[in-house]
């Protein structure tokens, strides 16, 4: 609910401050007084595209503030969720225009983009007049007005899941025809690459395994000969037999020594035991060194055969083992293809039927909701003496997507066999006032908690049509809270709070304000809407009686 506007230096309003209430809130005035200002000044905080120029001339920058009641639960905190602002029990915009162009927006004290005011002003007015192509004008949103009027929320989000589950389905049909078709066109290489890396069938670290050998062979000759000569000298016509001799002649004189040999036999002992350790050291490596010539051309055959498929296909060669893992499986996505795509067209084909099914029963929904529309409009249009006019809610088929298979139109006839057409082609200027009107009080039955705007929707229509438009304004802000900028005496004698927007000039300005009426200017006010500038006690009568009606 709007609670309060504040506006500085905006056109001709230098500073101006309103606060609304619940109900039906009037603003009449003279034509020219600045009535429509005040409009554009609402929709400049609101984000909306309006006049390139607002700032009062002669000022630096103009400046909007507006403040709503924001209830737990409305749709506006889910939006200050997105944008990361917190929500309080009341929503300030503030936006400020700079001579040079330049417009700034907060939200709370929080700088936002004026794509985020959009966004709030979507929950928080509704705009509806003769020139108003966001509301009941726009097609786009009669199939959402329809679904509201309606109050099938269960069945749309049905529909929806049951698309999402669709385009899921399809997405996963879509990726894996994809993949196999891009398996399909190199599948000559993949199985020849998987044969041949089956035939190496290369370890992890068996490169450098035979690297190792490889370089121990190529070594061997040159080594070898010192290898041997190391052995003989280790044997017994070298170290052995002398340290051997040596330990016999010393343990044959041991017992006449009195212990002076015990130390020294140890300590050859304990060299023959390291000799033995020796020995074999060397007698093993030598026989590691003694190979076929043939086994170190198998070794570099082997190895350059890992470093080449190393190489072809650009892995480590320690990687040729998973490599091959990986191309088993792109092949084994086409070997497997038939069943799986199979799997993925049935559920395609079910998650269709699901959609295709919950789609028609939010089809018949629409219908018997269009019907209902329908008959709901023809009672409200007689009472504004519109009882030959026809309107029409037309369902046609569209495109499938997550709001069902339906195209909503709303269309008129305003006389009997006259061609229908949507409403802001066929309707004259006070025609479609009261159509637009007539719908939205058949629209609010179905729900409300927006604050309602109706610019000058009683155009071209009085009397006892004027009469009807007034007690239809009052009916939907029983509940709520309505705007009305009008010129009919009997629309305003509605109002429960009333506002008369007049133009002041001096030698140097021209300015606009507005004024709170109290009952007695309220008379005053609706008398002069009844007769003119002179203002007569017949007219002031006149005005008391419309009041009380």
């Amino acid at each position: 609910m709007l609670r309060g506007l504040d506006i500085r230096d905006m056109l001709i309003i230098d500073r101006l401050e309103l606060t609304f209430q619940p109900g039906l809130n009037v603003l009449t005035g003279e034509t020219g007084a600045g009535k429509s200002i005040l409009l554009d000044a609402l929709g400049f905080v609101l984000g909306w595209r309006g006049r390139a120029e607002l700032v009062r001339q002669g000022a630096q920058q103009g400046e909007v503030t507006a403040w709503f009641d924001l209830p737990a639960g409305h749709s506006a905190r889910a939006i200050l969720e997105d944008a990361g602002i917190e929500a309080e029990e009341e929503l300030i915009l503030r936006r400020v225009n700079t001579s040079d162009g330049r417009k700034t927006a907060w939200v709370n004290d929080r700088r936002v983009s004026g794509e985020v005011l959009r966004r709030l002003s979507d929950t928080l007015i509704e705009l509806h007049g003769q020139h108003d192509d966001r509301g009941l004008l726009n097609p786009r949103g009669h199939r959402q007005m329809l679904d509201a009027y309606a109050g099938h929320d269960d069945v749309l989000q049905k529909v929806g899941g049951a698309w999402r589950a669709l385009s899921a389905a399809q997405q996963a049909l879509q990726e894996a025809e994809a993949k196999v078709a891009e398996v399909r066109t190199e599948e000559a290489f993949l199985r020849h690459a998987v044969d041949e890396l089956d035939a190496l069938a290369p370890e992890p670290g068996e490169e450098a395994t035979l690297d190792t050998q490889r370089r121990l062979m190529q070594g061997a000759e040159k080594i070898r000969a010192d290898i041997d000569r190391a052995a003989e000298a280790l044997g017994l016509q070298g170290a052995e037999g002398l340290i051997t001799d040596a330990f016999r002649w010393l343990q044959g004189v041991a017992d006449r020594a009195e212990s002076q040999l015990d130390a020294p036999l140890d300590a050859l002992e304990r060299v023959m035991l390291a000799m033995d350790e020796a020995q074999d050291g060397v007698a093993r490596c030598r026989d590691a060194l003694t190979f076929n010539p043939s086994e170190l051309e198998t070794v570099e055959e082997r190895l350059f055969a890992i470093r080449g498929l190393a190489r072809k296909h650009d892995v480590l060669p320690d990687d040729l083992s998973a490599f091959a893992d990986e191309l088993r499986d792109r092949l084994a996505v086409l070997d497997n293809s038939t069943g799986a795509l199979d799997g993925l067209r049935d559920a395609v084909q079910q998650r269709q039927g699901e959609y295709d099914s919950a789609a028609q029963v939010l089809s018949q929904r629409r219908q018997a909701a269009a019907k209902a529309l329908d008959k709901a409009m023809a009672s409200e249009l007689a009472p504004l003496k519109m009882e030959r006019a026809v309107f029409a809610t037309i369902c046609t088929s569209a495109p499938p997507g997550p709001g069902g298979m339906d195209e909503v139109a709303f269309t008129v006839a305003t006389n009997p066999g006259a061609p229908a057409g949507p409403l802001n082609k066929i309707a004259s200027g006070g025609e479609l006032s009261r159509f637009l009107l007539a719908l939205k009080v058949c629209l609010t039955q179905a729900g409300g908690g927006i604050t309602m705007i109706f610019d000058e929707i009683d155009r071209g229509v009085g009397g006892a049509t004027a009469a009807a438009v007034g007690r239809r304004l009052a009916d939907i802000a029983e509940n709520g809270q309505v705007l009305v900028v009008t010129h009919s005496p009997q629309v305003a004698a509605r109002g429960g709070h009333h506002w008369r927007v007049e133009k002041r000039q001096s030698k140097t300005a021209t300015t606009s304000t507005v004024i709170a009426l109290d009952e007695g200017d309220r008379i005053d006010e609706i008398a002069r809407m009844l007769s003119g500038d002179t203002i007569t006690d017949a007219a002031r009568a006149a005005a008391s009686a419309l009041m009380k009606a």
